[in-house]
């Protein structure tokens, strides 16, 4: 398991980051060059311990759940299993291999600036499509942060 690191400086307050973020307009537009073929949606309770699904259009994705929050600094998921066509999985032994892997967001503001920190867990497999993915979705939520 790699750690992934990201980081883009925002010329916006910390708390419409984390709107653009985790906004459900925004959401699917930053997230999208993680699934270039469809949409991505966020499902969550917004508890810790609580229940949130990272999911495409057709019902797949992950199921997690947020480890620590404090809005609009820092939110931590924990990836428990995969979701595919709608069916939860968290027990077959391919989801064991990573189940627990963290994805973390950090905002710190100064000066007008947000930086925004992105910390990612994931298989050497994965490790292509998180780059592209958060490099180029990084800069649409800074874009969107900033108008």
């Amino acid at each position: 398991m790699e750690t992934l690191q990201f980081t883009k400086e925002i010329k916006a307050p910390a708390q419409k980051v984390w709107d653009t973020l985790w906004g459900e307009d925004t959401y699917s537009q930053w997230t999208s060059y993680f699934n270039p073929k469809g949409s991505s949606f966020m499902q969550s309770d917004w508890k810790v311990g609580g229940k949130t699904l990272f999911i495409d259009n057709k019902g797949s994705g992950m199921v997690s759940t947020i480890k620590t929050m404090n809005e609009p600094h820092q939110i931590v998921f924990e990836h428990l299993g995969m979701v595919i066509d709608g069916k939860e999985d968290t027990t077959s032994e391919e989801v064991k291999s990573w189940a627990g892997s963290l994805e973390e967001y950090h905002l710190s503001e100064s000066d007008d600036i947000t930086t925004l920190k992105v910390a990612v867990q994931a298989a050497k497999e994965w490790e292509e499509m998180m780059n592209n993915g958060f490099t180029k979705g990084l800069e649409t939520v800074k874009q969107l942060s900033e108008q």
